[in-house]
């Protein structure tokens, strides 16, 4: 009852609830985006949710226009303190999480759960095993598992592991200790940075 019908409403009431943190961040961030290099608010990429449909993801921009994608040895984004990618912006808002507030509108829309395995790009399906596919059973998170413990400080082995985990062991408890797991990650900015960069 939980996975089919009450997660979608915790989503629904607590989404529209945030909206008024949304459109606060909105106000001050978009500001501050636009007087460091007046480039777009928004970074918007694709993604696989459930069932494998393809949506937008909603985040606040905090790399610079045209930022090349850099990837580590296993295929994961490369995330460091010394990113020159990163807006001075950018560099703030990803420290808070604070570049993630966009993807409540995702969540309202149906393309996404506040916790959930990560969500996926396109193209990378071929990839993945056919115990790992069953991710796309359940909507992606904003957070979940992988992101509240090990943040990117993690190899896609583990992630993969972890995303796995949440949709065997889906509850309301889980989500819940997900949740708080979540708050003391990003409060003591533990896991922010990846440190190894592809050759």
């Amino acid at each position: 009852m939980y996975k089919s019908f009450f997660k979608r409403t915790i989503d629904l009431v607590i989404g529209i609830l945030a909206l008024p943190v949304f459109f606060f961040f909105y106000i001050i961030v978009a500001l501050a985006i636009k007087l460091d290099d007046g480039g777009p608010i928004f970074y918007c990429n694709d993604r696989l949710g459930k069932g494998l449909k393809k949506y937008k993801m909603y985040k606040f921009r905090s790399m610079v226009i045209n930022a090349a994608d850099i990837r580590n040895k296993d295929g994961s984004t490369f995330n460091s303190m010394n990113d020159a990618r990163l807006t001075r912006v950018g560099r703030v808002i990803r420290k808070l999480s604070i570049d993630e507030l966009p993807q409540i509108l995702n969540v309202i829309k149906g393309d996404m759960s506040l916790i959930g395995p990560r969500p996926s790009p396109c193209g990378n399906t071929h990839l993945y095993s056919e115990e790992y596919m069953q991710k796309f059973n359940i909507r992606p998170g904003v957070t979940g598992y992988t992101q509240a413990f090990f943040r990117n400080n993690a190899s896609i082995e583990q992630k993969q592991k972890s995303d796995i985990y949440y949709v065997k062991h889906m509850s309301f408890l889980l989500d819940v200790k997900v949740l708080l797991k979540t708050f003391s990650t990003v409060l003591k900015q533990q896991g922010l940075y990846t440190n190894e960069k592809s050759n």
